[in-house]
């Protein structure tokens, strides 16, 4: 073990130099090898449960957190071929801010070796959680932050020290991809209603075509505005004598709620990895199996029913329902799949440069004229003065925002990632284009851009297109998804593949 030494240079300097020297050693260290040597994978969990008061911020009008339901996780997986290292974090969190993410990765990089561009770190979106975007005001609007709030702070160390953790746990493994249908559980909640009955948006305006969450059951309804995706695309891991390591999933369901009000829960994701850990380890050991889902392509998508009116429920009750059937038909087709230790890995990330979403004339005049008092109380504010400081914030963006994308590449598998709450129509799109087998893309992952609807789907209105809850250009998420086919199309893992990242002038 080294020493601390005495230098007078700042550690932060010292931390600085060392992260980026990290890729370059890496690739120099493995650049002598001909062959990589076989799977390796470790997997640990770090908790990541805020104290009692901090503001459960899953609705307009957020709450002071009164009671744990069940703890908050950040679940992490490490993977390594012999050349590349791999991690993967899925926090429990409504979001993550982009310098949460940031900073994670530099500890990650300087504590266990693996490169900033090698991690992938995104959040759940449970509703019944705090939030690491960095409040419920403007600051989230701001893409990076000078200082992190001490949660913020919190939850970075957590992920760095669940990460090193993992790593720590590495040993030999075996992998297998599969995938499993559950379109059951899901809904498109966008709908184009009977002529006449479209309420007004927070706008004073009648303009929008489609309507997020109609009510259930309603006469008025017609069809929904676009698809589900009820592909749930998983890894399995185990060791190499068979025992279950991990498995990360992924599943496009934005969440399920009921949840009392002030509980906090990291809602059906939560539950859904601790069924699997009870099905698919039914003798628990050391280490632990660990179980991880993330959040897919949900962004117009949720687990109501609306032509049929809402069955009466307990709290958990649905959620309950939803995760164990999930995780029944998980562990079912895991247990059937032919494992391999050859699985090569590579990785790509870059920050795109896309125009971010402004107010136009009409808004901003409007924004200023709906703005509450200034001793309007936030809980009092209604969804009209709530909009208008979104809106206002929203001016203040820069006109060009780097937007985080990334690749990884397991074997024939593709995971392409994007920081916002991706429509279901763009994961389908790349899967088709990704390249890989599977292709599936992760939402929420290295911080939190809003809604991500296709142009489409951005002309149709509705609260997901509302500026302030949408807060990129019209078209970018097709640059964005051309952006991701590209770099997956780039990486063919090989055991001399190395990692590359791409920072957009």
């Amino acid at each position: 073990m080294q020493q601390r030494s005495q230098s007078p240079i700042p550690l932060k300097v010292l931390v600085g130099i060392a992260t980026l020297l990290v890729p370059v050693l890496g690739t120099l260290c493995g650049s002598g090898s001909t062959a990589a040597a076989e799977l390796q994978a470790g997997a640990a969990t770090a908790c990541i449960t805020p104290p009692l008061g901090e503001p459960i911020v899953g609705g307009f009008h957020p709450f002071p957190a009164e009671h744990i339901h069940d703890d908050l996780h950040a679940r992490c997986l490490v993977l390594d071929d012999g050349e590349t290292q791999l991690a993967v974090v899925i926090c429990d969190l409504l979001g993550i801010h982009r310098s949460v993410s940031d900073e994670a990765r530099r500890l990650i990089a300087s504590e266990t070796g693996i490169p900033p561009q090698q991690v992938l770190i995104a959040a759940t979106h449970t509703h019944s959680a705090t939030t690491a975007l960095g409040g419920t005001g403007d600051e989230r609007f701001v893409p990076l932050l000078e200082e992190l709030s001490d949660y913020q702070a919190f939850v970075a160390r957590r992920i760095a020290d669940g990460v090193r953790c993992a790593a720590n746990l590495l040993r030999p493994a075996e992998l297998a991809i599969g995938q499993v249908e559950a379109p059951e559980h899901v809904f498109n909640r966008r709908w184009f209603m009977r002529p006449g009955s479209m309420p007004e948006n927070p706008f004073g305006s009648a303009d929008d075509l489609v309507k997020m969450n109609p009510p259930r059951g309603s006469a008025n309804l017609d069809r929904p505005a676009g698809p589900t995706d009820p592909t749930i695309s998983f890894l399995a891991i185990r060791e190499a004598e068979g025992r279950p390591l991990a498995l990360l999933a992924t599943y496009s369901l934005h969440y399920v709620g009921g949840v009392p009000r002030g509980h906090v829960s990291a809602d059906y994701f939560g539950v859904v990895c601790r069924e699997l850990e009870r099905r698919v380890d039914r003798e628990p050991s050391d280490p632990p199996f660990v179980a991880m889902l993330a959040n897919g392509t949900s962004g117009d998508i949720n687990n109501i029913n609306f032509r049929e009116p809402a069955p009466r429920r307990q709290p958990y009750e649905q959620m309950r329902l939803v995760a164990e059937d999930v995780a029944v038909k998980l562990a079912k087709t895991a247990g059937g799949l032919t494992y391999s230790r050859d699985w090569p890995l590579a990785a790509r990330y870059q920050e795109l440069r896309v125009a971010a979403r402004h107010p136009t004339e009409r808004e901003a005049s409007w924004a200023e004229e709906s703005l509450p008092a200034a001793d309007t109380p936030d809980a009092a504010k209604t969804l009209s003065e709530i909009y208008a400081e979104r809106v206002q914030a929203l001016a203040h963006q820069p006109e060009m925002l780097d937007v985080p994308l990334q690749v990884l590449a397991i074997g024939s598998a593709r995971i392409g990632t994007m920081p916002c709450e991706i429509f279901s129509e763009i994961g389908l799109d790349f899967r088709r284009r990704g390249g890989g087998q599977p292709s599936f893309l992760v939402s929420l992952a290295h911080g939190y851009l809003g809604y991500l609807p296709t142009p489409r789907q951005h002309d149709l209105g509705g609260y997901e297109t509302w500026p302030g809850t949408n807060r990129l250009d019209r078209d970018a998420s097709d640059r964005m998804l051309d952006a991701l086919v590209e770099m997956a199309s780039t990486l063919v893992p090989a055991a001399d593949a190395s990692s590359t990242s791409d920072k957009a002038p």
